[in-house]
This record gives structure tokens, sequence and C-alpha cells, in this order.
């Protein structure tokens, strides 16, 4: 609750601070990241209930809640260095930007720390609406304007039918808490019908929020318009939230009737492993294959999901770590090598070991994490996933799963060819120059991917 207050002071103060200086804007939102951080120290201990209401807790920071929390500022703090470069090329307020973005954190921590529907559906627009903004916040450019108004339609269809699985949750229950519908679930007390169409009806809207397939048609598009800081944002932060609030509604409220859901979630998990790679395969765009990069690594996360066990909550977190910290990478090189040009392909990287070697070796490390491959944070996330995957369930489901991800390492390396063995055309030859905030924030992910990659424990031995 500590750092909802200082997210939400915060994200008024940036709005002041840019009339005052806009210099002092990327360390005021780094600041506050770090007190959001600070703050969910302080409570990282127990179970703290918050703000009751209706004899029901709408809040509870818990360890869990703290993790996901912390998972989702620390991608938002390595993300804040790239706004300053948008903000510069585009010679517009910087404030406006990291305002939004520190409120749509304190909707992202919300899903991740609700213990009644009403604050997830607080929760999901508060996070919902920014994105929106932050879409179409290049005005000026078409794209842009048509990734935020599909994104803004799809969004309200997926929040009508959420609000639509509220009330038949409801009328199955007769309660909005989780404690109150899981209470009337194990007592045989819920109207089987209307508890089957609600759990169906809210399974459709988180899949929408996670762009699992066939709920991901937004998802390339809106990735590919929307300016390429803001869709590292999109693919992290928004990503982890939704699998939080995913994670604690199924996996808690609706455990003890996993039988009747995991079928059609694991149906849905399959066929994005299969959508997103396949679909990825055909891309020549660096942005729309990320996009569908995205989508086959919700499969991975879903896949966790269904295999409820005790190692599933861990191999989550994890997984959509490793996924962030190699995901911003990947976007902060896009971003620092073709700065805002709204246009690319696997060819603009050419030469790129030449150019800027440093660059060269962040993108690496970041491609050959979200291969999985050995010595990174994602073959970590995927090796845990898989185990998870062979307690629970059938061989061929994890054979499945490992040709998919077999077929990522095709279009991941496509990008590592390019950067290493093709030569730069003469427009390219000029080097690329950073910022000190951009070339700090991209080795520290590095860092991150490969430390995590080697000694995984580490995660497991400073939180759990």
């Amino acid at each position: 609750m500590l750092a909802l207050v200082v997210l939400s002071i915060c994200g008024i103060l940036s709005l002041f601070i840019g009339f005052v200086n806009k210099k002092l804007l990327l360390p005021f939102a780094l600041i506050a990241s770090l007190l959001g951080l600070g703050a969910l120290a302080i409570e990282w201990q127990g179970i703290l209930p918050f703000f009751s209401a209706f004899n029901n807790n709408m809040l509870s920071m818990n360890t869990a809640a703290n993790l996901f929390s912390a998972v989702i500022l620390l991608s938002a703090f390595f993300i804040f260095p790239f706004v300053k470069r948008f903000a510069q090329f585009h010679e517009s307020q910087a404030a406006e930007y990291y305002s939004i973005m520190l409120f749509s954190l304190v909707g992202a921590l919300m899903m991740c720390s609700y213990e009644h529907l009403l604050m997830l559906f607080l929760g999901v627009e508060t996070l919902s609406i920014s994105a929106y903004v932050l879409a179409g916040c290049d005005k000026r450019n078409l794209l842009s304007n048509e990734a935020a108004l599909k994104y803004f339609l799809t969004g309200s269809f997926s929040t009508g039918i959420f609000l639509f699985g509220v009330a038949m949750l409801y009328g199955a229950t007769g309660s909005f808490s989780l404690s109150g519908i899981q209470a009337s679930i194990a007592a045989g007390a819920a109207e089987t019908h209307l508890l089957a169409v609600g759990v169906l009806l809210l399974a459709v809207a988180l899949l929408f929020k996670v762009s699992a397939a066939p709920f991901h048609f937004w998802t390339p598009d809106v990735y590919e318009g929307a300016p390429t800081v803001f869709t590292a944002f999109m693919s992290t932060v928004v990503k982890t939230a939704s699998f939080a609030a995913f994670y604690k509604l199924f996996a808690g409220t609706f455990g003890s009737i996993s039988a009747e859901w995991q079928p059609l979630l694991m149906a849905v998990s399959l066929l994005t492993l299969f959508v997103g790679n396949v679909t990825a395969v055909f891309q020549n765009s660096f942005k729309r294959m990320l996009a569908y990069s995205s989508i086959s690594h919700a499969g991975y996360l879903l896949l966790a999901l269904c295999a409820l066990g005790t190692h599933s909550q861990y191999s989550i977190l994890f997984y959509t770590l490793a996924y962030s910290l190699a995901s911003i990478a990947a976007f902060g090189v896009l971003i620092s090598t073709l700065g805002n040009h709204r246009v690319e392909t696997y060819d603009d990287f050419n030469g790129l070991m030449e150019r800027n070697p440093f660059l060269a070796i962040v993108l690496a490390v970041a491609m050959l994490s979200l291969a999985g491959i050995p010595l990174t944070a994602g073959f970590m996330g995927k090796l845990f996933v898989f185990m998870n995957v062979l307690e629970q369930h059938t061989i061929i489901i994890l054979v499945f799963a490992v040709l998919m991800s077999a077929m990522g390492i095709y279009y991941y390396f496509r990008v590592l060819f390019a950067a290493f063995f093709k030569k730069a055309s003469p427009s390219q030859s000029s080097a690329l120059s950073l910022d000190a905030s951009v070339q700090w924030s991209l080795a520290i992910l590095t860092l991150l991917t490969l430390a995590l990659g080697i000694a995984p424990g580490l995660f497991s031995r400073l939180f759990f």
C-alpha cells in the first residue's frame, strides 16, 4: 500500500518538475521507482491487508504480490532512461510521459495485490488507459494513432467481457472478494453454470491482456505502431502485471476447480506457442518479430500456470523477470541503433559489431536469453517451466514446447547473423553514440541476464 501512495505522489510531482527543470525528470523518475522498491521492502514480511471495505480486505501485500511488484518496478527503472531520448527527438514534454508511466505503475501494483474483484478492475483500467495513451503519444505518426485506436477498441471489448464475467461470478457465489468466492466454491454453494461462465469470461479477458492466441490479434500492430520505448513498457510491465493477476485468480481462488479450467488453458497455451513461434519466423520487421516473440513467451507462462505445483509461482516469477530483462535490452538496442524511425528490418542491424561493439554484445545476450540458450536467464526460466510441466503433464506436451523453443532459435539468430556477420551499408557506417544513462541501463540488464543464468539460486535465496 505504501508503494501505491509513493508512486501516486511521484506521478503528480513529476508534472510540476517538468515546469521547473526538464533535466530533473529522469533522475526523479528513477528515484520514484527506487522509492517504490523501498516501500515494498518495508512491507516485505508477512501478509498486510489494506483498505478494508464492505467487511473485506481490498488489497493485501504478501510475498507473491511484493515479488511481482518488484519485477514491475525494476522493469520501469530500466525503461525510464529511454524516454528522455524519445522526448528530445519529438520535442515534446517528457513530464507527461513520466507521469503517465508512474500512474500506470499504480495500476500494475494493484493487479498484483488485489483481494477484491473491484480492485482488480480498477488496476486493469488504470494500467490499460495509460497504455492506450502511451501507444498513441506520437501524434504526428499515423501508425501510432492506429495502434492506440486498435488497442483502445479491443481493450474496451475485453473490459466488457471482464465485467460480464464478474457479474456471473457474483451471481454464482454472492461475493466479489477472493476469499468469499473461494469459500463459496469450497463449500459447494456456488451455482455451477454461472460459475463456469464467469470463470470462462474472466479467462478470456485476461488472455487478451497477456496477448495469448487466439486473442493476440491486436499485439503485432500495436507493438509496431507504438513508439518503441512504450512498446518495451507494454511488453514487460503490462504482461508481468497481467500474469500476476492471472496467477492469483486462477491458481488461488479457482485452484480447487483447476480440473475444470486447466484443459482449456492448456489448449490455449499450446496454440499460443504454435502461433507465436511459427508466425515470428516469417517476419522481417524486428518489432513485429518481438511482438510474436512476446506471444510465444505468453504461451510458456501459461504452461507454468497450468502446471500447478509447489514451484509454479517461482517459475512464473523467474520467467517474467528473465523475459523482462532481455526484452527491455532488445528494445533498448533497437532505440539506440535506429533512433525513432518507424520502419526497421533485420538489415538495419548489419555491421552492428563494427559500429558499436557494446550494443552488439547487449543484443547478443538479449537474443540468446529470449531463445533460451544456456548461461542466460532465459534458459533457466524455460528450464523451470519445463520441469513443472514434466511433473504435472505428459511428455508429449513437454516435447511440443521444446520443439517450439527450438524454432525460436531461428528468428532470434537472424538478428545476430546480421549484427555480427553482415557488412554495414554506407548509410550505416557512422558510429553510434549513447547517453550515459542508456549505457548503464543496458549494461546492468546484460549483467543481470548473465548472473541469473549462471547462478539462478541467487534469486531464490534473496527473496524466498
